[in-house]
Parts: structure tokens; sequence; C-alpha cells
């Protein structure tokens, strides 16, 4: 019977190649890579010869579509796999393990390194409880937003990806939007330069600005918002509340965050509520003339 196996792959050191995850690799019929040149090197280190179709951000949903339909038919199993780390989480793979679910297809996990984990576990925090995020906006507004919205999520940790070009003006905006905020950033995780910086986000910032080779290596930054103190920001009048939220929305949040983004900057709790209640029967109706239209 068909099987979908979510392995995943070192992030740095191949050592961290589990032997469960080379014989699954080397079992399965076929494995669905992010970026085909990649997994191929990754199997040639290992002699496994199994075959290969991509699975990236561009074109999962076709493959989603097509490909657990294959399995059934050809009674296949299939792995899928990303160019590092776990599969589903901040990557491509999370389409095609929900097809291949409701088709009543067995995912079976092959555990292995992830970059958040790693970072949590060195980062001294206290991780009960953390929230993960991913990549961040670029834009100063968005970006600013959002990290007021998590700050003010009731989470104390948060675990953000940041790439190596663009991680100081993050931590520098972090520095000025959340006094109080202690970072511990972490930079090519299992490799041979390994490193760990924590302290305040002004601390980081001002190690990174200094540090010549800041900009090599993909970050992983834990946020613990423990100490964080924001003051209440007034509300805009000028703008209707209905409107705040759909401009919260655009910048990436969900409804209920762009609702607590709005609180938190001063609007009556009653008053968002009820804003709140008419943007999701506008969303509502939207949907239902698209469906009609359709």
């Amino acid at each position: 019977m068909a099987r979908l196996y979510v392995v995943a792959t070192p992030i740095g050191n191949l050592s961290d190649m589990t032997p469960r995850a080379i014989d699954t690799l080397r079992a399965v019929d076929l494995i669905a890579a992010e970026d085909t040149r990649v997994t191929r090197a990754l199997l040639n280190h290992f002699g496994i010869d199994t075959p290969c179709v991509s699975n990236h951000q561009h074109n999962e949903a076709q493959r989603a579509a097509s490909l657990p339909r294959r399995m059934l038919e050809e009674d296949l199993d299939v792995a899928v796999v990303t160019d590092a780390g776990t599969p589903c989480i901040s990557d491509p793979g999370s389409a095609l393990v929900r097809e291949a679910a409701l088709l009543g297809i067995e995912v079976v996990a092959v555990p292995g390194a992830t970059a958040m984990a790693c970072a949590l576990s060195v980062s001294g925090f206290d991780t009960r409880t953390f929230a993960f995020y991913g990549f961040l906006p670029r834009q100063k507004k968005e970006l600013r937003d959002r990290l007021l919205s998590i700050a003010r999520s009731g989470v104390p940790v948060a675990v953000v990806h940041e790439s190596p070009h663009r991680v100081i003006e993050l931590v520098r905006t972090i520095a000025k939007t959340l006094p109080g905020c202690a970072v511990s950033a972490s930079c090519d995780l299992t490799k041979r330069f390994e490193k760990t910086i924590r302290g305040t986000a002004q601390e980081v910032l001002a190690l990174l600005e200094e540090n010549e080779k800041a900009e090599k290596g993909e970050y992983c930054l834990v946020l613990d918002m423990s100490g964080v103190t924001l003051e209440a920001q007034e509300a805009r009048p000028d703008i209707s509340l209905e409107a705040q939220l759909l401009e919260e929305m655009l910048s990436g949040l969900d409804l209920r965050q762009a609702a607590l983004a709005l609180t938190g900057r001063g609007a009556k709790r009653n008053d968002v509520y009820r804003a709140r209640m008419h943007v999701q029967r506008f969303l509502e109706d939207l949907t239902d003339a698209a469906q009609r239209d359709g």
C-alpha cells in the first residue's frame, strides 16, 4: 500500500543524516525534492540512486494534485524532502502531505534536523512556550507591525528565519520596535563555523555590525519578549476600523491577528470586535459571490 514519507535531511552537517532517513530514501520508489540538484548531491554522497521529481514552491500545487493519485494507481512509496531540514516547516511539502492524507495515503514522519529546534535548544531562553513565524515581511512598516503583533500575542518566545544580507536590518528594527527584547541569533547551524550570539537586541545588533562575515550563512533567531515593554499607541481615527483591519490583513496578518494589533494600538475592544464581524461578513460575501460566478 502506498505511503508518503516526510524525510528530514541535514541542515549543514551531513553526519546528521539518520540511518533511517538513508534507508527510507533508498527504499522508496520516488523522491519529491525541493531542488533535485541539491537532493541528487545528497543522494550521491550516500550512494542512493532513487529517481527524483521536483516539488518546490512554484509547482507544489500541481504536483500535489497529481502525485498522490499516481501513488495509488501505481502503488508507489514516495519520500518528500527539501534542500535542508524538515519538509513542511517553512519549506515545501505541506500541500503534498495534505492531498495524500485526503486520499487515504498513510503519511509517515522520518524525523531529523530542523533549524528551529536547534536554535531554540542553544538560546538559553525558557522555550516551554514559543511560536514559529518563519520569514517576516520585508517592508519596514509591515515588519514593524508584525513584530508588534507578535509581542502582543502573549507568547513569550518567537522563532524567525532571516537571510544573511537582511539580518542586521531585522535586528535593528527589533531593537527599535521591541525595547527589552532579548535575542539569540544562530548562524550556520551544525556547520563548521556555527555561531550563536546572545544578548539584548541592541547588543546583538552591535556584534553583527562589527562582524565582517555577518552577511554569510543563514540565520535563525529566537526572540525572548518576556521583558518587552510597549507604550500604548493611539488608534487612527481618520480611517475606519474596518479599513484598518483590511490594511493589516494585506500586510500578512489573519483577521484575528489584525484585530489584536488594533486593540494593542489603543482601539476599544468592543469596537474592534464589531469591525471584525463586519469584515468577516464582507469576506464571506465575496467568497460566495466568487463561487456563484465560478
